[in-house]
């Protein structure tokens, strides 16, 4: 028998509407192979429970995921007021329940405490490392442990909606390493009255937003032909799309090419660019490099193996 093909070489972003009940492993994995692309791997892991957006790095891309992992997450989710949960969210057990609920003015007079850099403890159930074991690993062992706060940075949080009966919808800005779980759980027991999330969905993960995002659904029916296949290719996005809040640079054929092998090249003549700090390299409409700019030398730090 023949060695199974390893799939072929894809670059680019695909923004995925990640649908509920899918790990971010599993959809990666069921993209890939709709793709038919040698390598994927995602931005950013979405719970289960969650769903929005997923943005999926193949190929060269790969190298950018740093850049959209440390960008500014969106959601929009709703906290079911009343009980705490093991998991924070709604497919946990219930640890501790309570008849009172908030109204509108309470929680928006909540919302202060939990704006701007707090500390946050991650919830049981989470991918954070306890000595070299995962913590929800550990919880669904049953083991006793303890999770330090963090610092973690609320840039917005705000009510959306208020349903008097139990619930509200709130949507929230926030950085890396911010739990949205977490963030339920802590508004329910300053308020008194307990909550866990019971609707997530993630509408933007650095450049990526809700609006270019494509469903799991739509995907699958596109690649059942051929010409669907491509159409899935088409609506990759190019690589240097992770890298909007760094300034490009143009350079000519000869300087991409010594940067591909890893040397600096000097921004020469009375037209070069006055910059300093990172930035990423074009030629010819492709990625060329990442680099640092430093007295007029740019010094490669990443190369980017991408054919026109």
């Amino acid at each position: 028998m023949g060695r199974r093909s390893k799939g072929r070489p894809v670059h680019g972003w695909l923004v995925l509407d990640k649908p509920q009940g899918l790990t971010s492993t599993k959809a990666v994995s069921i993209v890939k192979r709709l793709a038919d692309a040698a390598k994927a791997g995602h931005a950013g892991t979405l719970d289960p429970l969650a769903t929005g957006v997923l943005p999926i790095a193949f190929g060269e891309a790969t190298k950018t995921v740093p850049f959209v992992v440390d960008g500014t997450k969106s959601y929009r989710f709703t906290v079911a007021w009343g009980s705490e949960t093991t998991t924070d969210d709604a497919e946990g057990e219930v640890l501790e329940e309570s008849a009172a609920r908030p109204g509108r003015a309470d929680v928006e007079g909540a919302l202060p405490a939990f704006t701007g850099e707090i500390l946050q403890v991650p919830p049981h159930y989470s991918a954070v490392k306890v000595e070299g074991q995962r913590a929800y690993d550990l919880a669904r062992d049953g083991e006793a442990f303890e999770l330090k706060p963090r610092p973690v940075l609320i840039e917005r949080l705000a009510l959306v909606e208020h349903d008097a009966e139990g619930s509200s919808v709130l949507e929230a800005d926030c950085g890396k390493g911010t739990y949205v779980r977490a963030l339920a759980r802590d508004l329910g027991r300053r308020l008194g009255c307990f909550g866990h999330v019971s609707v997530l969905r993630r509408t933007r993960v650095g450049p990526f937003t809700d609006s270019q995002t494509i469903s799991l659904a739509k995907l699958q029916e596109m690649s059942h032909s051929a010409a669907g296949r491509e159409a899935v290719l088409a609506a990759l996005k190019p690589v240097e799309t992770a890298l909007d809040d760094i300034p490009a640079l143009a350079v000519s054929g000869s300087d991409a090419a010594r940067l591909k092998r890893g040397q600096a090249v000097l921004m020469r003549g009375r037209d070069a660019p006055i910059l300093e700090g990172p930035v990423y390299a074009m030629s010819r409409g492709l990625l060329v490099a990442l680099g640092e700019v430093q007295h007029g030398e740019l010094r490669p730090t990443r190369v980017f193996n991408l054919q026109g």
